[in-house]
């Protein structure tokens, strides 16, 4: 049997540095904050470097900083009955459930227009026009929003390509060039095999462009335009279904753009697109 994650770390305190122990300190005191914050996030909260988090991560036989977030969330919630939405409970019906998760995709959908910068929609959108080719990259569930920018794309009859595949992404990211652009999905802007696409491309001086819902994630930080995705998440929950939905929003609102600033070429290109895909209906 696993040992619960505060018992942990009550019971390693006094072998914890200084530093480490404000970590310590903000985690016991603060479960609620750390099950939503990225490595980033958590380093700042402590006023501490993420080096010291890992090491206090280390303390606790912990080597991947996800994994210690998921079990502080399983800790958290304590006996209550997992549901993907905080307010949802296994006594509901499916009217009630439906009406629930409804409601909540619908105010953070008005509530994206809050977060998402205007500045930054039209500064990707000029990115894309400007690129000669457009890598586009997600992997897990981003995946399935990446492709759905890459189908888009490719109706405006934009030069785009579409990788989820960590060994095929980066061996495409090592030769993009200071004329492409990598657009990277990721809710967390943590994931190993995104960073290291972003690392490979920035080398030969490529331009990178991210969807994500955490400002000061690593890919945030990496990424020359940021798009932010606002959503409700629950705390106990590890996918990101709502932020789901706000990026495939971002996308959306992001072709309509790229069409009005490409005219009468994007509906020639569209038409074509339509037409093709229309042969393969009887």
């Amino acid at each position: 049997m696993q040992t619960n994650i505060f018992s942990l770390i009550r019971t390693k305190y006094n072998t914890l540095s200084p530093v480490q122990k404000n970590v310590a300190d903000y985690v016991l005191a603060n479960p609620q904050q750390v099950i939503m914050s990225t490595l980033n996030d958590l380093a700042h909260a402590c006023d501490v470097s993420e080096a010291t988090i890992f090491r206090f991560l280390q303390k606790l036989n912990y080597t991947s900083y996800q994994v210690f977030r998921v079990r502080v969330a399983q800790e958290f919630s304590g006996e209550k009955p997992a549901t993907v939405l905080d307010d949802v409970s296994s006594c509901d019906s499916a009217f009630e459930i439906m009406q629930k998760v409804v409601e909540s995709t619908v105010i953070s959908i008005k509530d994206s227009c809050h977060v998402i910068k205007p500045d930054n929609i039209e500064k990707l959108a000029q990115f894309i026009l400007d690129a000669s080719k457009v890598v586009i990259v997600g992997v897990g569930a981003s995946a399935a929003i990446a492709q759905d920018a890459h189908h888009k794309m490719l109706k405006l009859g934009l030069n785009a390509i579409f990788s989820s595949d960590p060994h095929i992404t980066n061996i495409i990211c090592s030769q993009l060039t200071k004329k492409d652009l990598l657009l990277v999905v990721s809710h967390s802007g943590e994931s190993r095999e995104i960073l290291d696409a972003v690392a490979f491309s920035a080398e030969n001086g490529c331009k990178t462009s991210a969807i994500t819902s955490y400002p000061r994630s690593s890919l945030s930080r990496k990424s020359d335009c940021v798009l932010l995705s606002s959503s409700l998440e629950t705390q106990f929950r590890s996918d990101a279904m709502t932020s789901r939905i706000i990026q495939l929003v971002i996308i959306d609102i992001l072709y309509v753009l790229l069409s009005v600033k490409k005219g009468n070429e994007a509906i020639a290109s569209i038409q074509k697109s339509r037409l093709a895909v229309a042969k393969n209906k009887t």
